[in-house]
């Protein structure tokens, strides 16, 4: 069994988001807290981030005007691209 590459400071900062969701799978989730045991920069970023989503609470589709949502999702379309 080949042993698992450990992950970049970059590579935890992409996985934070998906990590504070609950969206990593197992293996991924292990990779991301070991690297989180030793590193501390990419610690308090993790406290950082949980500290913004506490002081700001989290916002839904639900929550926003059909015109907000529909510029939230034509931004994100020119950003894909998808407006050819």
């Amino acid at each position: 069994m080949a042993l698992t590459k450990d992950i970049t400071c970059l590579d935890a900062v992409a996985l934070v988001s998906d990590y504070l969701e609950g969206a990593l799978g197992r293996r991924e989730r292990r990779r991301l807290e070991r690297h989180l045991a030793h590193c501390a920069a990419c610690s308090t970023y993790l406290g950082q981030m949980r500290a913004t989503i506490a002081a700001t609470g989290s916002v839904g589709p639900d929550d926003l005007s059909p015109e907000t949502l529909e510029g939230i999702v034509e931004l994100f379309e020119r950003y894909r691209g998808d407006d050819d």
